[in-house]
């Protein structure tokens, strides 16, 4: 949104929610009260609580996190009386589709990750280990459960892990990124990952099955590497 005097507005709509940024205090209360002229608005304040997202602001940055949506999860899976994990996954995993039995109630297990991927919103750390999740829920097993569990149990040891965005940071994009080679147990693809920066701030995070098979583990390299910079680009 653009105004008159040369200023720019950032606005966010989401059904009948609005998020509005400047830098310009004064603006934005003119632009308040325009809408609420129009369309008898309620001012909520400083934005706090966003789509299940916890928002923190300090002269310092803007702290990022879902503690509240954790702890909720947490509650309603039965996890809060189990003892906390310090890693999200096992490094030698070897789940396939045919990892136990089934589960009597599939479709559980479905709505378990549709909110663990939400939750990689602000914990870029579990990103992977939810990839791997994520790609069993046509037939899942008890294995695949276990697995998603684990993470639950790693998310109770740090429910408030967020991002942070510094208001200090350099202006220096980075990237950094990473390939296994021939992972998948039935296409073997090979899985990669990346992470940007935006000086000491995190932009964004990804892991995904390459499209194709590596024939050599460099080979998946240079493709983790080009992924990572078709982001940065």
């Amino acid at each position: 949104m653009l105004l008159k005097t040369g200023g720019t507005f950032i606005v966010l709509a989401y059904v009948d929610d609005l998020i509005i940024a400047r830098d310009d205090p004064v603006n934005i209360d003119k632009l308040k009260k325009f809408l609420n002229h129009c369309f008898r608005i309620r001012d909520l304040g400083l934005l706090r609580y966003f789509l299940r997202i916890e928002i923190s602001q300090f002269p310092s940055g803007i702290f990022l996190n879902q503690r509240k949506y954790t702890l909720n999860i947490l509650k309603e899976t039965g996890m809060l009386g189990f003892r906390p994990s310090s890693f999200p996954m096992e490094q030698q995993h070897h789940l396939g589709p045919d990892s136990g039995p089934p589960i009597p109630h599939p479709y559980q297990y479905r709505h378990l990750i549709g909110r663990l991927i939400y939750l990689t919103v602000t914990g870029p750390e579990i990103t992977y280990a939810v990839h791997i999740v994520s790609q069993l829920m046509s037939d899942p097993r008890q294995q695949h459960l276990d697995a998603a569990m684990h993470v639950l149990r790693y998310l109770k040891s740090s429910p408030e892990h967020g991002v942070f965005f510094s208001s200090k940071s350099d202006i220096l994009i980075r990237g950094y990124c990473d390939s296994d080679w021939a992972s998948c147990p039935l296409t073997r693809w090979s899985t990669i990952g990346y992470f940007t920066t935006l000086g000491s701030t995190p932009l964004s995070w990804k892991s995904k099955k390459q499209p194709t098979v590596s024939r050599s583990f460099t080979e998946a390299e240079y493709r983790s590497m080009a992924a990572a910079t078709n982001e940065l680009l």
